[in-house]
Protein backbone atom coordinates (compact mmCIF):
# COMPACT_ATOMS: atom_id res chain seq x y z
CA UNK A 1 0.00 0.00 0.00
CA UNK A 2 2.89 2.36 0.68
CA UNK A 3 3.84 2.36 -3.00
CA UNK A 4 0.28 3.18 -4.04
CA UNK A 5 -0.10 6.07 -1.62
CA UNK A 6 1.31 8.80 -3.90
CA UNK A 7 -0.15 7.57 -7.24
CA UNK A 8 -3.58 7.18 -5.65
CA UNK A 9 -3.19 10.66 -4.21
CA UNK A 10 -2.81 11.99 -7.75
CA UNK A 11 -5.88 10.04 -8.88
CA UNK A 12 -7.79 11.50 -5.93
CA UNK A 13 -6.56 14.99 -6.84
CA UNK A 14 -7.72 14.54 -10.44
CA UNK A 15 -11.17 13.42 -9.28
CA UNK A 16 -11.37 16.35 -6.89
CA UNK A 17 -10.41 18.83 -9.60
CA UNK A 18 -12.87 17.28 -12.05
CA UNK A 19 -15.85 17.40 -9.70
CA UNK A 20 -14.89 20.45 -7.65
CA UNK A 21 -17.14 23.48 -7.49
CA UNK A 22 -14.97 25.79 -5.40
CA UNK A 23 -16.14 29.20 -4.31
CA UNK A 24 -14.14 31.95 -2.66
CA UNK A 25 -15.59 31.10 0.76
CA UNK A 26 -14.83 27.34 0.43
CA UNK A 27 -11.27 28.19 -0.63
CA UNK A 28 -10.83 30.45 2.41
CA UNK A 29 -12.28 28.00 4.93
CA UNK A 30 -10.33 25.12 3.39
CA UNK A 31 -7.12 27.14 3.64
CA UNK A 32 -7.76 27.72 7.35
CA UNK A 33 -7.75 23.95 7.80
CA UNK A 34 -5.04 22.98 5.29
CA UNK A 35 -2.35 25.51 6.20
CA UNK A 36 -1.94 24.29 9.81
CA UNK A 37 -1.59 20.79 8.35
CA UNK A 38 1.17 22.00 6.07
CA UNK A 39 2.90 23.71 9.01
CA UNK A 40 2.60 20.54 11.10
CA UNK A 41 4.24 18.49 8.35
CA UNK A 42 7.09 21.01 8.12
CA UNK A 43 7.58 20.96 11.91
CA UNK A 44 7.52 17.16 11.96
CA UNK A 45 10.18 16.71 9.27
CA UNK A 46 12.56 18.86 11.28
CA UNK A 47 12.41 16.27 14.07
CA UNK A 48 12.54 13.08 11.99
CA UNK A 49 15.60 10.94 11.40
CA UNK A 50 14.05 8.02 9.52
CA UNK A 51 15.24 4.63 10.79
CA UNK A 52 18.17 6.29 12.61
CA UNK A 53 16.53 7.49 15.82
CA UNK A 54 13.09 7.26 17.36
CA UNK A 55 11.39 10.64 16.92
CA UNK A 56 9.78 11.62 20.23
CA UNK A 57 10.25 15.38 20.28
CA UNK A 58 8.49 18.31 18.66
CA UNK A 59 5.14 17.17 17.27
CA UNK A 60 6.14 13.53 17.88
CA UNK A 61 5.75 14.26 21.59
CA UNK A 62 2.02 14.74 20.93
CA UNK A 63 1.21 12.19 18.20
CA UNK A 64 3.12 9.27 16.72
CA UNK A 65 2.10 10.33 13.21
CA UNK A 66 2.27 14.11 12.83
CA UNK A 67 3.06 13.81 9.11
CA UNK A 68 -0.15 11.87 8.54
CA UNK A 69 -2.10 14.19 10.82
CA UNK A 70 -0.79 17.11 8.76
CA UNK A 71 -1.78 15.31 5.57
CA UNK A 72 -5.21 14.62 7.06
CA UNK A 73 -5.69 18.33 7.79
CA UNK A 74 -4.50 19.24 4.31
CA UNK A 75 -6.89 16.70 2.79
CA UNK A 76 -9.83 17.93 4.84
CA UNK A 77 -8.96 21.51 3.87
CA UNK A 78 -8.74 20.57 0.21
CA UNK A 79 -12.06 18.72 0.44
CA UNK A 80 -13.70 21.79 1.95
CA UNK A 81 -12.10 24.01 -0.69
CA UNK A 82 -13.41 21.77 -3.49
CA UNK A 83 -16.94 22.67 -2.40
CA UNK A 84 -18.53 19.29 -3.13
CA UNK A 85 -19.38 17.35 -0.02
CA UNK A 86 -19.60 13.92 -1.72
CA UNK A 87 -15.83 14.20 -2.22
CA UNK A 88 -15.55 13.48 1.51
CA UNK A 89 -16.37 9.86 0.63
CA UNK A 90 -13.45 9.62 -1.81
CA UNK A 91 -11.13 11.21 0.74
CA UNK A 92 -12.35 8.94 3.57
CA UNK A 93 -11.92 5.78 1.46
CA UNK A 94 -8.38 6.81 0.57
CA UNK A 95 -7.58 7.67 4.17
CA UNK A 96 -9.01 4.48 5.66
CA UNK A 97 -7.88 2.21 2.84
CA UNK A 98 -4.32 3.43 2.52
CA UNK A 99 -3.12 5.49 5.44
CA UNK A 100 -4.38 3.38 8.35
CA UNK A 101 -2.73 0.19 7.01
CA UNK A 102 0.47 2.13 6.28
CA UNK A 103 0.52 3.46 9.86
CA UNK A 104 0.20 -0.11 11.16
CA UNK A 105 3.08 -1.32 9.00
CA UNK A 106 5.24 1.62 10.05
CA UNK A 107 4.39 0.97 13.70
CA UNK A 108 5.51 -2.65 13.36
CA UNK A 109 8.72 -1.52 11.64
CA UNK A 110 9.48 0.96 14.42
CA UNK A 111 8.78 -1.71 17.05
CA UNK A 112 11.27 -3.96 15.29
CA UNK A 113 13.90 -1.21 14.99
CA UNK A 114 13.58 0.34 18.43
CA UNK A 115 12.09 -2.44 20.58
CA UNK A 116 10.94 -1.59 24.09
CA UNK A 117 11.78 2.10 23.65
CA UNK A 118 9.15 2.29 20.90
CA UNK A 119 6.69 0.13 22.83
CA UNK A 120 6.89 2.51 25.81
CA UNK A 121 6.49 5.52 23.52
CA UNK A 122 3.53 3.91 21.70
CA UNK A 123 1.75 3.25 25.00
CA UNK A 124 2.09 6.94 25.95
CA UNK A 125 1.48 8.74 22.65
CA UNK A 126 -1.66 8.30 20.51
CA UNK A 127 -1.49 7.02 16.93
CA UNK A 128 -2.99 10.11 15.29
CA UNK A 129 -5.05 12.42 17.51
CA UNK A 130 -2.60 14.43 19.61
CA UNK A 131 -2.29 14.38 23.36
CA UNK A 132 -2.31 17.79 25.00
CA UNK A 133 0.75 17.45 27.23
CA UNK A 134 3.98 16.52 25.49
CA UNK A 135 5.56 13.12 26.01
CA UNK A 136 8.94 13.27 27.70
CA UNK A 137 11.20 10.34 27.04
CA UNK A 138 13.10 9.28 30.15
CA UNK A 139 16.26 8.57 28.15
CA UNK A 140 15.85 10.95 25.22
CA UNK A 141 16.76 14.64 25.49
CA UNK A 142 14.61 17.30 23.83
CA UNK A 143 15.77 17.89 20.27
CA UNK A 144 15.14 21.17 18.51
CA UNK A 145 13.89 21.64 14.96
CA UNK A 146 16.57 20.99 12.32
CA UNK A 147 15.91 22.80 9.03
CA UNK A 148 18.45 20.56 7.29
CA UNK A 149 16.07 17.66 7.85
CA UNK A 150 13.26 19.66 6.24
CA UNK A 151 15.44 20.02 3.15
CA UNK A 152 16.72 16.43 3.32
CA UNK A 153 13.21 15.00 3.17
CA UNK A 154 12.15 17.55 0.51
CA UNK A 155 9.11 18.59 2.49
CA UNK A 156 8.93 21.77 0.41
CA UNK A 157 7.28 19.53 -2.22
CA UNK A 158 4.19 19.28 0.03
CA UNK A 159 3.98 23.08 0.11
CA UNK A 160 4.46 23.28 -3.64
CA UNK A 161 1.85 20.58 -4.22
CA UNK A 162 -0.66 22.37 -2.02
CA UNK A 163 0.04 25.66 -3.82
CA UNK A 164 -0.48 24.07 -7.25
CA UNK A 165 -3.65 22.25 -6.18
CA UNK A 166 -5.04 25.40 -4.55
CA UNK A 167 -4.18 27.44 -7.64
CA UNK A 168 -6.09 25.00 -9.84
CA UNK A 169 -9.11 25.20 -7.54
CA UNK A 170 -8.87 29.00 -7.52
CA UNK A 171 -8.73 29.07 -11.32
CA UNK A 172 -11.80 26.87 -11.44
CA UNK A 173 -13.56 29.07 -8.88
CA UNK A 174 -12.86 32.38 -10.61
CA UNK A 175 -12.58 31.53 -14.29
CA UNK A 176 -14.99 28.66 -14.80
CA UNK A 177 -18.02 29.75 -12.80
Amino acid sequence: MQRWRVPLGFVCLALFLLFAQPRPWTLAIGALVALPGLALRAWATGHLRKNEALATTGPYAHTRNPLYLGSLLMGIGFTIAAGRWFLIIIFAVMLLGIYLPVMRVESATLAELFGEKYQHYARQVPLILPRLSPYRSPDHPEVSFDSALYRRYREHRAALGLLVAWSLLALKAFLFK
